[in-house]
């Protein structure tokens, strides 16, 4: 589940059932104050995750190793299960961009992010989980599938990949393709966590309506669908459920969550079966 300020109290108070709760990184970066308190209260009764929003894997300009460090010391305060970051750039000549934005899949980048990534490895002294990006057009640049690319990442750092399956179902329905044939070209053996989140629709322009990840309602149909597929193929996996905008009480998460278990929890049977077929 989805670490927020607002569910504080009521996970305090009511100590739900709970595997795990994740954590945005960059919201714990302070050197004390309530945030930090809160969750090292919740991190004596559940293992955490922490998730980087701002490191900024794919930039050209090179890691922040200011940022990376107090990443680090974080990391090392609380230890969590996995640390995981998004394929994806939002610094430039020391300017920070709000949005996580695309890289072309291309020799040049490979080797940049691969960088990168090692230089994540080795600081954390553990492997990340890198996230599949939410795309919205197809860059010039590009000379290779997205699939490939991240299978090549995956083998040359040693990294595990965070699949969110919003992200899936968004970039195949804004480019066109196939989401279940691109989950498949993954390298799910190294799929360490999972991600299902809310999407929105801008249908401003008439027959081109652009799908956005906009992690601010509940998971989509469509979603569970794919999510329910993408587990007969890899087996249970740990899964979060992002709501970062309009929050929402705490039990419509926990409905939320249910439904994740309740795909989780299926006969083995069944996935062994779909699984070989």
């Amino acid at each position: 589940m989805c670490l927020k300020p607002q569910h504080y109290e009521d996970i305090l108070r009511d100590q739900p059932d709970i595997g795990w709760f994740e954590v945005h990184a960059e919201n714990y970066l302070g050197a004390g104050g309530a945030p930090l308190h809160y969750l090292e209260t919740i991190r004596e009764r559940y293992p955490l995750s922490i998730h980087g929003v701002g490191l900024s894997i794919g930039s050209a300009d090179g890691l922040d190793t200011n940022h990376l460090e107090r990443v680090a010391k974080l990391v090392e305060r609380f230890e969590p299960e996995s640390f995981s970051e998004h394929l994806a750039w939002s610094t430039h000549d020391n300017h920070f961009y709000s949005d996580l934005l695309p890289v072309p899949y291309n020799q040049h980048t490979e080797d940049l992010v691969c960088n990168h990534i090692d230089q994540v490895q080795t600081r954390l002294r553990r492997p990340m989980l890198l996230e599949n990006p939410a795309n919205y057009l197809e860059l010039n640049d590009t000379v290779t599938s997205e699939s490939n690319f991240i299978n090549n990442v995956v083998q040359r750092t040693g990294c595990g990949l965070l699949l969110d399956v919003n992200n899936v179902y968004v970039s195949a329905r804004n480019c066109h393709y196939n989401a279940l044939d691109y989950m498949k070209s993954l390298p799910l053996q190294s799929v360490g966590e999972i991600h299902l989140a809310g999407h929105a629709v801008d249908d401003s322009i008439p027959d081109e309506a652009l799908l956005i990840d906009a992690h601010d309602r509940a998971v989509s149909t469509a979603v569970w669908k794919l999510y329910d597929q993408l587990i007969q193929l890899t087996g249970a996996r740990p899964t979060l459920i992002e709501w970062d905008t309009n929050i929402p009480a705490w039990q419509v998460l926990l409905n939320e969550m249910v439904k994740a278990d309740l795909l989780l929890n299926q006969p083995p049977a069944r996935l062994a079966h779909a699984t070989e077929n």
